[in-house]
Formats: structure tokens, sequence, C-alpha cells
């Protein structure tokens, strides 16, 4: 499990503006954790659309690949997803008021790195995939630890998202169009 903090009350996160033993704003988790998958999808989303989808399907300059350094081609959405993931967990390691992971998964992963692991996982990304636009939040019990867990649909915003889970050898699923939920992002706080 990943560590978190960001000075958590109960249900409440509190972020310190300055430093000091005064933290002089505090934000709900739930707010903390939506405003964290909004930098997350949003950065996701540019990768994708401006940098993925036009180099590869529009201009074709070059390929995307699981197996970008080999190839020389560009770093696959999901993978530049768990490679910002690890290094802000890594990151964090120097910051112990900072605390959160998250993650992407799936409940038709190419990797099955990214299956669900635990109940609220597969609740959340089942609910994501059913109930189009609205996210999943829950409380869940991990290694003694008590997590504030939130789920976001993960859809197809290029086609190069749809070809790409489509056309893999592993994909368990080959009917993927634009604007589907593909899989979701799991944000996990400590509380």
């Amino acid at each position: 499990m990943r560590k978190t903090s960001i000075l958590i009350c109960s249900t409440v996160l509190s972020v310190g503006v300055m430093g000091g033993a005064n933290a002089v704003d505090s934000v709900p988790v739930k707010v903390m954790a939506d405003a964290l998958h909004l930098v997350l999808d949003s950065d996701r989303t540019v990768y994708t659309q401006k940098i993925v989808n036009r180099l590869v399907k529009k201009e074709k300059v070059i390929k995307a690949s699981e197996h970008f350094e080999d190839d020389k081609a560009l770093a696959l959405p999901a993978q530049m997803f768990r490679f910002g993931s690890e290094l802000a967990m890594k990151r964090s390691e120097a910051m112990p008021d900072v605390n959160f992971s998250y993650s992407l998964q799936s409940l038709w992963p190419v990797n099955k790195q990214n299956e669900p692991k635990t109940q609220a996982e597969k609740d959340g990304l089942k609910y994501v995939a059913e109930n189009k636009g609205k996210n999943y939040y829950t409380t869940e019990t991990l290694g003694g630890t008590k997590y504030f867990t939130a789920v976001y649909a993960d859809t197809a915003v290029a086609p190069v998202c749809v070809s790409c889970h489509n056309d893999h050898p592993d994909t368990p699923k080959f009917d993927f169009k634009i604007g589907d939920v593909m899989g979701g992002v799991v944000i996990r706080i400590p509380l």
C-alpha cells in the first residue's frame, strides 16, 4: 500500500497553506480526491489527445508501444499514468504530511497487474462502468489502516485508445468505442 497523508483529521483533510504548526485551511477528503482526479485526468487526456493520438493517428510520425524504449516509440498513456504515480509516491517519501496513492485499473485489463484487487476496487469499477458520469466513494480498511477510496471512470478519449485496446493480443474485450468506460482511476487517502 502506498503512503498517504496530508494532515488528515477524521473525515477532513487539512492542507497547510503556509509552513509551521498552523494549518489555515481544511478541505474535505472527498473534495481533495476530486481535485486530485481532476488534475490526473486532465494530464492523461492532454497526453492522449495532443501527443499520442496526434503523432500516431493523425500525423503518423511515430508509434506508441508498451515496449517504447526498445521500439524508440512513445509510451502508452496508461504507462505515463503509472510512471507519474510511481514518481509521486517516491517524491512523497520526503514529505511526511503528504500521503495518498492512485492507480489505473480495469475490469478488462490488457495488463493483468491492473486488475482490481480489493472489494472496493471491484465494486467501484463496476459502478462507474454501469453509471456513466458518476463517481464511486467508499471507505475500506487495508492492513489495519482505514482509507477513503474514490473510483472515477476512465473513458476512451481518442481513437488511439480504442484501437490499442481492441487490437492488443492480451485484451479480454474487443469492442470499445470512443466514450466507453475502459476502466477507472482509484484514489486512496488514509483517514
